[in-house]
């Protein structure tokens, strides 16, 4: 057993909890299936911190609450590993090799406030779409305050059942495909800032054969008309924890009224509020406008084409008269004759 560490061989456990680590310590017993290194400033995961010749029982690896800010390619290719908990550490790059070439046995993964760099997140988005994780059930990326997430971050994980997003600061799910997750089960999506969920999210829950809990709670819904399909769907949906509590945050006048209790007369729809749908409608409006001013021009010129003929013979009599006078101007500077005529006819 490691000097800074508790070790049990009964119970397969080895703890270094708060011993002021700054490595991985190289002298683990083989036997360990739970490791608990906790607590301690230790900055780097170099590839091969973790024997995996070593350590061929290593289960369960907590790796929390240290000052972790780099996982190296390799670092965590350990071929029994099932549970890994990163929470609480500033990560800074992680790998998207960091559990080897092949396909890792992990199961669950905790990155409980490790990802407040957004590098990192991209790092984590390619390595899940990779196909490394893909026997990984459980995923806990909370507390992160996540804005939006990469596109397709979720399509390779067809063994995940709990996706646990809750405390961060989404305010939006519309490039999230939730597709490929047929087993999951659980979705936590509190604590953020939605304010509204379209029919594209609402239609891949619907398409969820196993998701039985969706936690929706303290989020800013936006009560217009854009929440109708989701209004819809709570009423009409068992897959919503809680739904009874959940209320408006804006505008003034819905603020704190019960979804499940909005019907059409609560909200003013006369104008359309998609976007793409008033952008349409202006455009409309526009041409008609133009061919209106392109008719209006055409009748005018019909209704004057005799004075307008006139200008034109006007103008033309006149460039006519203009170009008569540079073509004599022009004679009488090339014949040496009439440019003696004319200075004499000047004096």
């Amino acid at each position: 057993c490691p000097a800074l560490c508790e070790c049990s061989e009964p119970a397969r456990t080895v703890k270094c909890v708060n011993r002021n680590l700054t490595a991985v310590p190289p002298d683990l017993p083989p036997y360990v299936r739970s490791l608990f290194i906790t607590g301690n400033p230790l900055t780097d995961l170099p590839a091969g911190a973790f024997s995996a010749q070593r350590l061929p029982d290593l289960v369960s690896l907590n790796l929390s609450g240290n000052h972790l800010q780099t996982v190296e390619a390799g670092s965590l290719a350990l071929p029994a590993l099932r549970q890994l908990d990163l929470s609480g550490n500033a990560l800074v790059s992680f790998s998207p090799q960091a559990f080897g070439q092949g396909d890792s046995p992990l199961e669950e993964l905790a990155l409980r406030g490790a990802l407040r760099d957004h590098g990192v997140l991209l790092s984590l988005a390619a390595l899940l779409q990779s196909g490394a994780l893909r026997n990984l059930s459980r995923l806990e990326l909370a507390d992160n305050e996540l804005l939006l997430l990469p596109a397709g971050m979720f399509t390779a994980l067809p063994a995940l059942r709990q996706l646990d997003l809750s405390n961060n600061s989404l305010v939006g799910l519309r490039n999230v495909s939730f597709q490929g997750l047929g087993q999951l089960q659980s979705l936590n999506l509190s604590d953020n800032s939605l304010g509204v969920l379209w029919n594209s999210t609402l239609a891949q829950f619907r398409s969820l054969p196993a998701l039985r809990h969706i936690v929706l709670g303290h989020n800013t819904w936006v009560c217009d008309c854009a929440i109708e399909d989701l209004v819809a769907w709570l009423k009409e949906s068992d897959q919503v924890e809680g739904k009874e509590a959940l209320t408006c945050a804006s505008p003034d006048k819905m603020l704190g009224k019960v979804l499940l209790k909005i019907n059409g007369s609560d909200l003013n729809c006369s104008v359309p509020t998609d976007l793409p749908s008033q952008l349409q409608t202006s455009y409309v409006f526009l041409g008609i406008v133009l061919a209106l001013i392109g008719a209006i021009f055409l009748l005018v010129l019909y209704l004057n084409r005799k004075g307008i003929k006139k200008w034109m013979h006007n103008i033309r009599d006149a460039c006519r008269d203009h170009m008569e006078g540079y073509h004599y101007r022009y004679e009488i500077n090339a014949d040496p004759r009439l440019t003696n005529l004319s200075s004499n006819s000047d004096v």
